[in-house]
C-alpha cells in the first residue's frame, strides 16, 4: 500500500464519518423541554407587559 492509497483510505473514512454525523444531526428528535430554544434567553421574560 502506497502514500496515495493510504490518503485515499483516509478521505474515504473522514468522508464516511461526516455523512454519519450529518444523519445523526438531521434525524435526532429535538428535546421537548419548557425552556425553550437556545436562543431565547432569560432576556425574552424583560419583554412581558408589567402590572
Amino acid at each position: 500500500m502506497n502514500q496515495s492509497d493510504m490518503l485515499f483510505l483516509v478521505l474515504i473514512l473522514i468522508g464516511i464519518s461526516s455523512l454519519a454525523l450529518l444523519a445523526v444531526q438531521l434525524l435526532r428528535r429535538p428535546k421537548r423541554d419548557d425552556r425553550g430554544e437556545w436562543y431565547e434567553g432569560p432576556w425574552d421574560d424583560d419583554d412581558k407587559p408589567r402590572r
